[in-house]
């Protein structure tokens, strides 16, 4: 069994959901073992960016986005399934996390400039 952290923005993801949505998704990565890791099969996946091995694992309509460090699982994101954020990580389309941590209206507004 792995320990899993959180960061900043996985944590305030966690925050606005009831406790008991909170326990649920956050056991599928909780329950991972080093050979989940060895040889990732839906619904866990893994890729590259850059130099680091990042690991993907959807849990119900949020996805994990992860890196393993000894035995730690570290989360740098939790996003929901829908959400642009997340759509720019599995696509693995260039990205700042300031970008990811931005509101969504910020990039609708701009569609909509583009229209005018």
């Amino acid at each position: 069994m792995y320990q899993v952290t959180f960061s900043e923005q996985s944590m305030q993801e966690l925050n606005r959901l009831p406790k008991l949505d909170q326990l649920t998704i956050i056991e599928p990565i909780s329950s991972l073992k080093p050979s989940d890791l060895a040889m990732p099969r839906e619904p866990l996946g893994r890729f590259h960016r850059g130099e680091r091995e990042y690991y993907r694992l959807r849990s119900g309509e949020y996805r994990f986005y992860f890196e393993v460090s000894g035995e730690t699982l570290h989360t740098h994101y939790i996003l929901h399934k829908n959400s642009l954020e997340d759509f720019l990580l599995r696509n693995k389309l260039p990205v700042s996390e300031q970008q990811l941590v931005e509101q969504h209206s910020k990039f609708w507004k701009y569609l909509e400039s583009l229209t005018k």
